[in-house]
Parts: C-alpha cells; structure tokens; sequence
C-alpha cells in the first residue's frame, strides 16, 4: 500500500466512508446545477489523483457519470408530466410531444446529484480494503468484534462462490452436460448448478465456523488484532478537507450571484 499522502489507499478506512456521508447529504437535498456538479468535479479528481485506478475500473470511473447524467437528462426530458414544466420554453416538438427545458433542467440536476453521490461513495469503495475497514470498525468504531469478522467471513464467501461455480461449469462441460442455447436452456443449466453449490457453501460453512470455534473466537469480551489501523493526523485533514467542500457550492453561488 503506498503511503503517500496523495493516496487515498493510505487513509483510514473508517475516515473515507464516514467523512463524505455530509457532502451526500448536502447533494441530495440540493436543488440546483451548481451544488451536484462542484460535488461530482471534486470527488472525481480525488479518485483521479488519489484512487491509483487503471483499466476498466478508471475508464468505468471516467466514462460512466456522464453517460449516467445524459441518461437520467434525456429520461427526464421524456417522462416529466408536461404540465409541470409547460411555463419553461419549448425546445422541440414532434406530433403530441413536446420537449421542455424544464424538463432537461429537471433531469440534468436529477442526474449530477446521482452521479455526486455515487462518485463520493467511490471515494472509500474503490481504495479501501474490506480487512482493513472491519479492523477498523472494531477500533476505533467499538463495533463488536464478533459482527465485524462474521460479516468478514461472509463476505469472503463471494470469491468462494465464483470459483465453486467455474469449476461446477467445468465439470458440466467435461461430462458433456450442455441443453443448447438460448434462455431456457441457460436456466436449466443454472437450475443444475445450484444444488451443488449450495452444497459446496454448507460444507465451507461448516468448515469456516469449526475454524473459528477452534481459535476460541467469541470466548473473550475483546480480541488482539494482528494488524492495526491506526488514525493519523492526515485522516483529520481529509476529513476538515471533504467538511470543506460543503462549503464551496455556496462560496460559489454567492461570487457568481
């Protein structure tokens, strides 16, 4: 993990999911253009910056908030009842429809809160470990560690379940199990599947809860962690920084007013 400060990587997982949590609210209960847009700008260079992405996940980051907003933008612009933007001017009209501006104007803010929101809550999904949040949590939230490592352990079932799947596909394949194409076929393929993964998962339930109960896990009020997460003075900073942030839209509104 790089340790530097421009890394969002390097702070504590706890600061980056809480910290954001006022700039979503300020963005959700906005109203305007300016308020969801400066969000979305800061919250997408930050990730830009800091988040370390490459591959799909920075062409996803970059390319999906505005194919996001032009979508929600033209939805709106379709959707809206008519007689409640029908006072704004009318951009087009083809037969019965009739395109509004208040109606885009609608959309596009409707679709830049999302985007704000989603691209704030980014900031702690794409560059926080799920380990290092749960040691955390206990830390410095008090969150009992027995919720904590449990909703760990189920978390590592996914990956679990992915591989049990390919392999349970692989052996179909081997054994010359195929019903054809199309989507009846595909679904009693899956119908196939599941019995065995879900007896896959039971077996590895049992496994994971006889592991815990052999290292005494839930025997004590608290427990030593072999990793900590510490809280450092750059976690303050982040914080007072996003704090800030709230701030910017109404510094901007007033300059610009």
């Amino acid at each position: 993990m790089s340790d530097s400060v421009l890394s969002l990587r390097s702070y504590n997982p706890v600061v980056k999911v809480l910290a954001p949590v006022p700039a979503m609210i300020v963005t959700a209960l906005s109203r305007d253009l300016w308020t969801p847009a400066v969000f979305a700008v800061i919250a997408l260079a930050m990730l830009l910056i800091g988040g370390g992405l490459r591959g799909r996940t920075l062409l996803a980051v970059v390319g999906g908030p505005p194919l996001l907003v032009a979508l929600l933008t033209l939805s709106f612009g379709v959707w809206t009842d008519p007689d409640l933007v029908d006072h704004t001017s009318a951009l087009l009209t083809i037969g019965p429809f009739t395109l509004w501006s208040g109606a885009l104007e609608t959309g596009l803010a409707t679709g830049l809160r999302v985007a704000a929101v989603m691209l704030l809550a980014l900031l702690a999904g794409l560059t926080t470990d799920g380990t290092d949040l749960v040691r955390s949590m206990i830390t410095h939230l008090r969150m009992p560690y027995r919720i904590g490592y449990a909703g760990l352990a189920a978390m590592r079932f996914v990956p679990r379940f992915r591989r049990d799947l390919e392999i349970i596909r692989l052996a179909h394949r081997v054994r010359g199990v195929d019903g054809g194409r199309g989507p009846v076929p595909t679904l009693r393929r899956y119908n196939g599947y599941a019995v065995p993964l879900l007896a896959g998962a039971m077996r590895h339930g049992d496994r994971v809860s006889l592991a815990m109960e052999a290292r005494g896990f839930g025997a004590f009020p608290v427990r030593t962690e072999r990793r900590h997460v510490p809280l450092r003075p750059r976690d303050a900073v982040l914080a007072l920084w996003l704090f800030f942030v709230c701030l910017v839209p109404h510094l901007l509104s007033g300059v610009l007013g």
